[in-house]
């Protein structure tokens, strides 16, 4: 094996563990500021989620995708192999459901700095914001799951 190929290799097993844990800890961060129900604890978290989508999350996604394609072509795979295809189409379910959530942690922080600053409960926009964000976490997180299960596994 090349040291190129190790290094890119390490990488995309780094930014695969940082877009898995960044993922998982914003949503649970953000989650339970959303559970407490307190405008000014909301605003802050979701401050610091968007920081956090910025620094770690997106510059991880642009690393796995061009990292594992570097890779399968390093390696001569076809991308008709079932589970490299599979994982590629899941990366873009990924991403059709985390591009919409970093539009609604937007929405979610704007609307609970409103409430806060005016002293006003949250509005109804911001419990329809954060439903969505809901559930559209979770194919991503399922989806994250199957890609490290195709990863190892590479079934046929």
């Amino acid at each position: 094996m090349s040291m190129a190929y190790l290094w890119v290799k390490w990488l995309h097993i780094l930014s695969s563990t940082l877009l898995f844990g960044t993922g998982l800890g914003i949503a649970f961060f953000f989650w339970l500021a959303h559970r407490r129900g307190d405008a000014r604890v909301i605003a802050e978290t979701a401050r610091t989620v968007v920081i956090a989508d910025a620094c770690f999350t997106a510059p991880a996604v642009v690393v796995q995708f061009f990292s594992g394609l570097w890779l399968a072509h390093a390696l001569g795979l076809p991308f008709e192999l079932f589970w490299l295809k599979t994982a590629l189409l899941l990366f873009f379910v990924i991403g059709a459901c985390w591009l919409p959530v970093l539009w609604l942690q937007l929405r979610a922080r704007d609307l609970a700095r409103v409430a806060a600053r005016d002293g006003t409960p949250l509005p109804p926009a911001y419990h329809r914001t954060m439903r969505w964000w809901f559930w559209l976490g979770w194919p991503a997180f399922l989806s994250v799951l199957a890609i490290f299960w195709l990863m190892v596994l590479k079934p046929v």
